[in-house]
């Protein structure tokens, strides 16, 4: 009987600790720190009006990723070209016109992949099919960010929704001055962000999606030519120099050589072996202000992720148009045509904020 007991106390007090690791578990998990949301943006703004919209996103993303995954950078990129120029508007996805060139065909654009541009049309055209013309295009592309995180290997996490469509693109002079050249030191990068309120953790963060994706000779030619950048590891620059044998090659490469198609850690441990692309990546582990923030982040994955989507949430709320500015595109390349289109539009997000009070 006493042992019959004692067992009944073991399991009593195993599931009690099981019950406070579960909750303590949980409580971690909301616990997650968030920076403020932006008046005007909900993380349930579509719950009513487009309850499929995540669901239908993602559902589209894994059949592009399970046939070409190399088209989650480019999607995670787009969003960071717009977001940093004239604020995330979708501007960066709109055709050039009379009025001028578009923010495509300024030069730090160039090299956005055409695809992008075409995935987040299709996804509008299936969330159009499903909900209404209710869903922004700006919207669209920070959630498809988001899935080409995840999707890759990353975090999963929500974020607030309800941006507007911009009715403007930026200029190219505004374009450059708000994208720093891959050559550009981390104090230049530093005082480029900072004007956005984004702190060195915050940099060093966003600069880790560069642990996706590819890069053309011309964007890191200028540590390769004349000579070779002293402080790149001599035998990643060798390998380099057989991609790109000239100062002219537009051959591609990857941009983190440990683990190039997954979202993960490996980008600082690039860094911290010397072997980062861009000067703007490796100047990040040189540089004493940041240097620590990139040896944390090589040593422990589960933190860079968690400032990760810190900064993700900031930089995704950069200058957001909401309520009644800007518009819901029918098309994410052209603004609308007509304002009957333009008022309806406003008049779904009106009605959608009075449900969300």
């Amino acid at each position: 009987m006493a042992s019959i007991s004692s067992n009944k106390n073991a399991i009593f007090s195993f599931l009690l600790l099981s019950i406070i690791l579960s909750v303590s578990v949980i409580q971690v998990c909301q616990a997650q720190p968030r920076p403020p949301t932006v008046r005007g943006l909900s993380y349930t703004f579509y719950s009513k009006t487009c309850p499929t919209l995540k669901s239908i996103v993602r559902t589209e993303l894994k059949k592009v990723f399970k046939s070409d995954i190399a088209q989650a950078a480019g999607l995670l990129r787009l969003h960071f070209h717009d977001c940093f120029v004239q604020g995330c508007d979708g501007s960066v996805l709109l055709d050039g016109s009379a009025s001028g060139p578009s923010e495509k065909d300024a030069p730090p654009n160039l090299t956005l992949r055409a695809e992008s541009f075409r995935i987040i049309e299709r996804i509008r055209g299936l969330l159009e099919k499903s909900c209404g013309r209710v869903v922004s295009c700006s919207d669209i592309t920070a959630l498809a960010a988001r899935d080409a995180v995840f999707l890759s290997g990353g975090p999963d996490y929500e974020i607030p929704l309800g941006r507007r469509d911009g009715l403007t693109f930026a200029s190219r002079q505004v374009t450059l001055d708000n994208l720093p050249p891959p050559s550009s030191n981390t104090t230049t990068i530093l005082n480029s962000l900072a004007t956005k309120n984004l702190d060195p953790t915050d940099v060093v963060s966003l600069s880790g999606g560069h642990t996706i994706g590819i890069s053309h000779c011309s964007s890191f030619n200028n540590r390769l030519f004349p000579t070779q950048d002293p402080v790149m590891d001599k035998t990643f620059g060798k390998n380099l120099r057989l991609t790109c044998p000239t100062n002219t090659t537009d051959n591609t490469t990857v941009l983190d050589i440990r683990s190039p198609n997954t979202f993960d850690n490996k980008y600082y441990v690039d860094l911290m072996n010397r072997q980062g692309l861009f000067t703007s990546d490796q100047d990040l582990y040189t540089d004493k202000r940041t240097r620590g923030i990139v040896t944390s982040f090589a040593v422990n994955q589960s933190l860079f992720f968690e400032k990760f989507v810190f900064a993700m949430l900031k930089m995704g709320q950069l200058s957001v148009l909401t309520g009644n500015q800007g518009e819901i595109r029918a098309n994410c390349s052209v603004r609308n045509a007509n304002s009957k289109a333009f008022l309806s539009s406003v008049v779904e997000n009106v009605a959608q904020e009075f449900i969300e009070m």
